[in-house]
């Protein structure tokens, strides 16, 4: 596993160990920042069920500025930490274990806004719709920001979702990306 692009491009990660966590393939993770990107001047991300911290790392690699990194597995978080501190990226980056739930209920409370949103929650135990719902009542997503949700390809998510609105869809193997967005907000546009 390695960053694919940006600052730390090539830099290998570690992976979680055991078989609890999925990690994303190198070519959906470049297909998501295709989709989102490829680059960044600015902005923050929220990894939450963050894993190894891949997508979030990749994120800052690319030049956002701060991440939030949120996983509940003990195993996670020492990885996060390992591999923030591989990239030298501790000054950018927050870690925390917790529930999802529960650490979106806390964010909320700082009033805390996302250039982008990544939910890959595991695949035999999604709550997206939830999630999504949960995101959109506490705007959490910036007006022109973007939540990426990896899924199984089996499992379809609604078109909207709230104010979310479904932007891009598409399979890719087993794993099937749902990008939403702010209803009626494209690049450039003012809400």
């Amino acid at each position: 596993m390695r960053v694919i692009s940006g600052i730390y491009k090539g830099r290998q990660l570690k992976a979680v160990p055991g078989r609890g966590t999925r990690p994303t393939t190198d070519k959906v993770k470049e297909t998501i920042f295709n989709m989102i990107g490829p680059f960044f001047s600015e902005g923050t991300v929220l990894d939450l069920f963050a894993g190894s911290g891949a997508l979030g790392i990749e994120a800052l690699s690319r030049g956002i500025d701060k991440g939030i990194f949120v996983d509940k597995d003990m195993k996670a978080i020492q990885t996060i930490k390992t591999n923030i501190q591989l990239c030298n990226l501790d000054d950018k980056s927050e870690i925390y274990r917790n529930d999802a739930e529960r650490a979106l209920h806390a964010i909320s409370k700082r009033n805390i806004q996302f250039d982008y949103i990544f939910l890959d929650p595991p695949y035999h135990k999604q709550k997206l719709e939830s999630l999504l719902e949960q995101i959109e009542m506490n705007q959490l997503l910036k007006p022109e920001g973007a939540i990426v949700c990896e899924h199984d390809s089996n499992v379809v998510l609604p078109i909207q979702i709230g104010c979310l609105e479904q932007w891009k869809q598409g399979d890719y193997g087993a794993t099937g990306l749902s990008i939403y967005k702010l209803k009626g907000i494209e690049k450039g546009d003012t809400p």
